[in-house]
């Protein structure tokens, strides 16, 4: 393969910038579009400018390495898609408003792409017909569309952005097993390849469906995500993954439910300040509307409820809060009173701190008035435990008692068990070696690949600029010449010489830019070696800065060039 062709800066379209974007919130964002690298097109587009693209390349080398590595064969399918086989396993309707809908000319429905189970299944159902052909793993790199309420974030949050998706076809849970198995090492060689700092979290498997689910998350303040880390032991979790084992206790020793008169307490803080207890004595119970109908969520009083959680819980149904006239057409749902004793007719889902045998101050279904002495199992049942409730710094780990500790992060990739769902939906079998049909089942993998570039944006970049790990960085090495015509043709021939050896270099030998801009630029770009041709240029030694540690170092051309490409 030839070399590349050195980048001179002089050539490069793309601008830096001494100020922020008027609208950025985030480093990535700010960095990003300073240093030339995209530019917004509209909210939530973006535009991939050289350098960018570079980097962005860069991404999904690593990425087709290492799923080709495990087998993987890539291919590309369309953005572009029909209707009919997401009517057929109900996500047209299941992903609502995120879902990108249209029409031809004809009137005919179509998609833009949010994720592609379903294409894939009808691939391997035109292409698959025995055992012989399975298990197969296949992917691709592609751009993906999703309608985001509020795109922000820059490329973190948009409306058009590129992933690795694949998806894996075997005949049984064992080959499933393996399979995913294969592509979780594969994803820990991409991201320790990448220099992401990451951790592997339980998830909700969400609109995808399927069992097990796992995220990978890049911890940084701009992250939408949070999730849970022991600092014992090795659980993490996604929050609305955080699960607990119910624990029955004995209630033997309780006295009887017994009504009690609290006037103007409609809130759990009002309670507890009347009645001189603490909040997590008593039971909240939230109301919302499932499918229009009415379900009661019960928490402690202390604890908030997570509507991820309850959504996630009664996927795909729509759940909404309840109103003045839900309660006006339920008089025996008195607003501020509502305990789960006695009611009728109403769904009740309780978080499982209210275990069979615990005791609860709660509403008693009449105004002002509470009543005490309340027992889980006993004055009440509960239809179902779900994990309800917002997870908070310091609650239990699931797994060894000790305290969670709570960050932000960003999603970068995404890993589902699916399983049959959509080979059922769709029909997806192939003859087994007993002759006889054999259902398919398969998995699910997502890397976030522009999402990614902005994940190291965030984890690398420090006061100056960008400072990316060496296999991403647009170039190896960025030649600065300080601006006198010798020192510009010293950088030039030495870059020409770097390149002969193998490397990518990117020059700075624009003319009539001062040297303080060029080297506030190198640092803004962030190649993580500078090589500047400065002072003792016609010495022709030149110094080598590390971008990351700030270590310089005087070189001859031959040395410089010796150290680089060792």
């Amino acid at each position: 393969m030839a070399n590349a062709p050195v980048q001179r800066m002089s050539q490069l379209m793309a601008k830096t910038l001494r100020d922020d974007p008027a609208d950025a919130e985030v480093i990535s964002h700010k960095l990003l579009v300073r240093a030339g690298y995209v530019r917004r097109t509209a909210a939530g587009i973006w535009t991939w400018l050289p350098l960018g693209k570079k980097v962005l390349g860069n991404v999904e080398r690593i990425v087709r390495e290492e799923m080709e590595a495990i087998g993987g064969q890539e291919v590309l399918l369309p953005a572009l898609l029909p209707r009919e086989p997401y009517d057929a396993t109900g996500r047209w309707d299941e992903y609502g408003p995120e879902l990108f809908r249209l029409q031809d000319r004809k009137g005919g429905d179509y998609l833009l792409g949010p994720t592609h189970e379903e294409i894939f299944t009808l691939m391997v159902k035109d292409q698959a017909t025995s055992y012989k052909d399975l298990p197969v793993i296949l992917y691709q790199i592609q751009s993906k569309y999703r309608d985001e309420a509020r795109p922000r974030a820059g490329v973190l949050r948009g409306r058009e952005f590129l992933m690795k998706d694949s998806y894996s076809f075997d005949l049984d849970d064992e080959g499933l097993a393996r399979s995913y198995a294969l592509h979780r090492k594969a994803y820990q060689r991409i991201f320790e390849r990448l220099g992401l700092d990451y951790r592997i979290c339980a998830a909700t498997a969400g609109a995808m469906g399927g069992s097990k689910s796992e995220e990978f998350l890049a911890p940084a303040d701009a992250g939408e995500d949070t999730f849970a880390d022991c600092p014992n032991c090795d659980f993490a979790a996604n929050t609305e993954a955080v699960s607990y084992e119910l624990k029955p206790v004995d209630a033997s020793g309780v006295p009887a439910a017994e009504d009690i008169p609290t006037p103007d307490t409609p809130t759990i803080e009002t309670l507890a300040a009347q009645l001189g207890v603490p909040a997590s004595a008593t039971l909240k119970n939230l109301l919302v509307k499932v499918d229009g109908e009415i379900v009661a969520v019960g928490v402690p009083g202390d604890r908030e409820v997570d509507m991820d959680k309850v959504e996630a819980h009664f996927a795909p149904a729509t759940v909404e809060m309840v109103t003045e006239a839900d309660f006006a057409a339920r008089p025996d749902l008195v607003r501020g009173y509502v305990g789960p004793q006695g009611l009728d007719k109403v769904t009740y889902i309780a978080d499982p701190r209210v275990a069979p045998g615990t005791a609860w101050i709660t509403g008693a279904n009449k105004a002002d008035t509470h009543a005490k002495n309340v027992v889980a199992g006993r004055d009440f049942e509960v239809d179902a435990h779900v994990d309800v409730v917002v997870v908070q710094e310091g609650d239990p780990c699931p797994k060894c008692g000790t305290g969670l500790k709570l960050d932000r992060a960003i999603e970068i990739g995404h890993i589902f068990q699916l399983g049959r769902k959509y080979a059922d939906a769709l029909k997806l079998d192939v003859l087994g070696q007993n002759g006889k049909p054999v259902r398919v089942t398969m998995g699910s993998y997502g890397i976030g690949v522009s999402r990614a570039v902005a994940a190291l944006a965030e984890q690398t970049a420090d006061d100056k600029g960008l400072c990316w790990p060496q296999e991403v960085a647009p170039a190896d090495v960025h030649v600065v010449a300080a601006g006198k015509a010798l020192q510009t043709e010293l950088a030039l021939d030495v870059s020409e010489k770097l390149s002969a050896a193998g490397l990518r270099v990117l020059v700075d030998d624009r003319a009539g830019v001062s040297p303080g801009v060029k080297f506030t630029d190198s640092e803004l770009i962030g190649v993580p070696r500078i090589l500047v041709a400065g002072r003792r240029a016609g010495e022709g030694v030149l110094e080598l800065k590390d971008r990351r540690t700030g270590e310089r170092e005087e070189l001859t051309v031959d040395e410089a060039i010796a150290r680089l490409t060792a």
